[in-house]
């Protein structure tokens, strides 16, 4: 008796299908280990917030007085500048509507401009926290080499500093995309057979191992498509400035970029009171509203203003109104509200906060933890996918006959 190998059965797919299921396979095997580590990355950074302010609960959360009245911030800028030494200066401020938290100082030099590596490329990050009933200091870190500042630039660019760095990233994120739609494509039910639907929407737990992890491949992957596709288009907005014009230009039907009206100081224009207490309580009355405000300094001794941000969220950055004071006299110069935007500048504005889940709460961070959590898994699964596939070309059955 003669053995041979079995009659191979002639594909009914298009050719486009074939296609599409060839670029799935090999993309997803060049863009696996990038995919793996943007879902990874992205999966930590979710709960950042939280993660953090659990880890520094003693140093964020004061006691606050019975009688709710601050420093001066221009006395508690001297403190965390004193905290922060070797003549760093503050350059940006976080202060809460809520009177139990610790504010925010913070300050960031650039370090070469042509490093490669991101840790070359700055100088110092560093956070201070302090009690602004006492003038405390509460916190001082080291925000370069912080955990989830670390996770994000590798998120960012995998800790590259050249933009080759987010080209990777980008063009990982794009094929990653037609991942997602081929995908999509290959999971789709050849008709609604019970013994299909079940295939395509339910894991088969009781199955062998190759059974349940093309389930895990499969059927997971089709859950969270729509979230990864949002994360990912999100992600290309960071990545490329082509993309990033094309969702404004969408958004606001207009291809022109608002004019940017910046305000001027005048040097002359001094008063008896500390500017930068004067701006920062004129801020504190135009905003309200506002949870948390960020001040910024002026920079150099030039014409340069001090900035206000009033933020309507504790968290997004979306929606916010910015200010503009003069440094030598704190009087108010320019406001620009949330409302005075166009639908592009809004949609860019909440692209961050979509990317992280934040513009849903708490609920959006768990599907983003949990979308980007099964997207790092994907590229491991589809790969036992085809290493068995593979083996099992290289042993086919054999038949007598």
């Amino acid at each position: 008796m003669a053995l041979t190998k079995p009659l191979q059965k002639k594909s009914k797919k298009s050719k486009l299908r074939r296609l599409s299921d060839w670029l799935h396979l090999w993309l997803g095997i060049i863009s696996g280990l990038a995919v793996f580590m943007l879902g990874l990355t992205g999966c930590i950074f979710s709960f950042q917030k939280e993660i953090t302010t659990f880890l520094h609960k003693d140093s964020i959360f004061i006691e606050a007085p019975s009688k709710l009245k601050t420093l001066p911030l221009s006395t508690l800028t001297a403190n965390a500048e004193k905290a922060l030494g070797a003549e760093k200066k503050v350059s940006f401020i976080t202060t809460y509507k809520v009177p139990n938290r610790a504010w925010e100082f913070g300050t960031y030099k650039a370090g070469d401009p042509k490093a490669f590596w991101y840790f070359d490329s700055v100088d110092y990050y560093d956070l201070v926290l302090i009690n602004p009933y006492t003038g405390k200091v509460t916190l001082v870190e080291d925000h370069k080499y912080e955990f989830f500042t670390v996770v994000k630039m590798l998120h960012w660019s995998f800790l590259i500093n050249h933009p080759i760095g987010q080209q990777i990233v980008g063009w990982s994120t794009v094929i990653f995309v037609f991942l997602l739609i081929s995908g999509m494509i290959m999971w789709w039910p050849k008709n609604l057979k019970k013994s299909n639907f079940d295939k395509s929407f339910k894991i088969k737990w009781k199955a062998k191992f190759k059974r349940v992890n093309y389930d895990l491949h499969n059927v997971l992957g089709f859950y969270v498509m729509i979230i990864c596709l949002m994360l990912a288009l999100t992600g290309m907005v960071f990545a490329f400035q082509w993309f990033q014009k094309t969702v404004y230009a969408v958004a606001s039907l207009s291809t022109a970029a608002p004019k940017s009206v910046v305000a001027k100081s005048d040097s002359t224009a001094k008063g008896s009171a500390n500017p930068f207490d004067v701006a920062f309580n004129a801020a504190q009355k135009e905003f309200e509203s506002a949870e948390r405000i960020g001040m910024s300094p002026a920079t150099g001794t030039g014409d340069g203003v001090i900035y206000a941000t009033g933020y309507r969220d504790d968290e997004t950055y979306w929606n916010f109104d910015v200010l503009q004071f003069d440094q030598y006299s704190g009087k108010l110069l320019k406001r620009r509200n949330q409302s005075e935007k166009n639908g592009g500048e809004v949609v860019t504005a909440m692209n961050y906060d979509i990317h992280v889940g934040a513009i849903l709460g708490l609920t959006g961070k768990i599907l983003a933890f949990f979308a980007s959590f099964i997207a790092a898994s994907l590229p491991i699964t589809g790969f036992i996918i085809w290493w068995g596939k593979k083996k099992k070309k290289k042993n086919p059955a054999l038949v007598e006959l």
